[in-house]
């Protein structure tokens, strides 16, 4: 014979086991939430690789050399590391045979960057007569011709200009390390005469090429030239190349032309 139970005793039974269920549900929710690595943590990382937001940032995609480069130059906090105005005799001999090859440094330029090059005497490939430049400030083609009317129209330009360099550091320079500044390959372009004057000794903040295809390489070789040769940079020329450079994450620095020595 069966004895019933209480109907009060079973329900507060049934009772003390939902609360327990729901104190357990509470407290996983809780910890699920709280701990690191879950709950909204693990939402974000789901919404990251999906594609919304979950590419890396530009200065993880940037050459590395780039941002060693950009690590390595110093940042002036005034306008002028110099105390006067340059002379161009400050940085010696123009275009000297720095590299001792039996030819001035204006015609190893031109007969680097001109295509079609023919020289005054063939027999000894020095002085270029003419040739086409595929120019890179404007983006068009020059065709060069020696004369006194016509040489101007093609200039060897600094991508550094004299004047930048010397009021980021080069004033503390003897003269020797002057003209061999003033000669390296790396920091020398033959480019349209017109841009060349326009630009003067403007800094990347304070100029770039027309031809907005080439800003990246421009930039890219301003800062090789600042941090091959120590020159340093104001904030707003350092901020103005790293936003050119995040357009272009995958460009590179370039290559050091001629054995000209800091």
């Amino acid at each position: 014979m069966k004895t019933n139970r209480p109907a009060g005793k079973a329900t507060s039974r049934s009772s003390r086991i939902r609360n327990l269920l729901t104190l357990i549900i509470l407290v996983a929710v809780t910890g699920y939430l709280l701990i690191p690595g879950l709950g909204p943590d693990l939402l974000d990382l789901g919404r990251s690789s999906s594609g919304t937001g979950g590419s890396p940032s530009s200065s993880s995609q940037i050459n590395p050399e780039i941002v060693t480069a950009l690590g390595k130059v110093r940042v002036r906090e005034g306008e002028y590391e110099s105390t006067r105005r340059y002379e161009r005799e400050d940085f010696g001999e123009a275009w000297a045979d720095e590299d001792h090859n039996g030819c001035n440094t204006r015609n190893d330029i031109l007969s680097r960057d001109l295509s079609d090059v023919e020289y005054t005497s063939p027999r000894k490939p020095c002085k270029v007569l003419s040739g086409r430049l595929a120019e890179p400030y404007t983006g068009e083609s020059v065709e060069f011709v020696k004369g006194p009317n016509t040489s101007p129209l093609v200039q060897i330009d600094h991508v550094v200009a004299l004047g930048d360099a010397w009021r980021s550091g080069a004033q503390k320079w003897d003269l020797a390390k002057r003209q061999r500044f003033a000669n390296d390959p790396l920091n020398l372009l033959a480019v349209d005469g017109k841009a060349n004057y326009e630009k003067g000794s403007a800094s990347a903040d304070q100029w770039l090429p027309a031809n907005r295809h080439y800003h990246c390489r421009y930039v890219a070789r301003q800062l090789a030239v600042k941090a091959k040769w120590d020159l340093s940079m104001t904030r707003a020329e350092k901020q103005a190349i790293n936003s050119v450079i995040a357009t272009c994450p995958t460009v590179k620095l370039p290559q050091d032309f001629g054995e000209i020595k800091p």
